[in-house]
């Protein structure tokens, strides 16, 4: 989420959709976080319930198997609305997984 962060820091929907290096490396980015959603599987409804994570691996589906056909502004949307509630849940999980390891899945 981090590196999603910086590949589009000063980036708006419009710039984002001319600028094919920052399109092509978020949704890599997004597919590994659709990726690392599937093997968490219900670990993660667990660690961040309120979390669409249907959806996410969902994501991750879409771009593997309907890539030609996925709405760059929608990517966008993605990356404004939604990376941010995620990263801050799976940060607040991180962190109580770490001052409490044996009380977590």
């Amino acid at each position: 989420m981090t590196r999603i962060e910086n590949l589009t820091k000063g980036l708006n929907a419009e710039t984002f959709g001319k600028t094919d290096e920052a399109i092509y490396s978020v949704k890599y980015a997004l597919l590994i976080i659709s990726e690392a959603a599937q093997k968490l599987d219900t670990i993660a409804t667990e660690l961040c319930p309120g979390i669409p994570w249907r959806e996410i691996r969902g994501l991750g589906n879409r771009l593997r198997h309907e890539y030609d056909m996925i709405d760059v502004v929608r990517i966008w949307r993605v990356v404004e609305k939604d990376l941010p509630p995620l990263k801050q849940a799976v940060q607040a999980a991180l962190l109580r997984l770490r001052e409490s390891p044996d009380e977590n899945p």
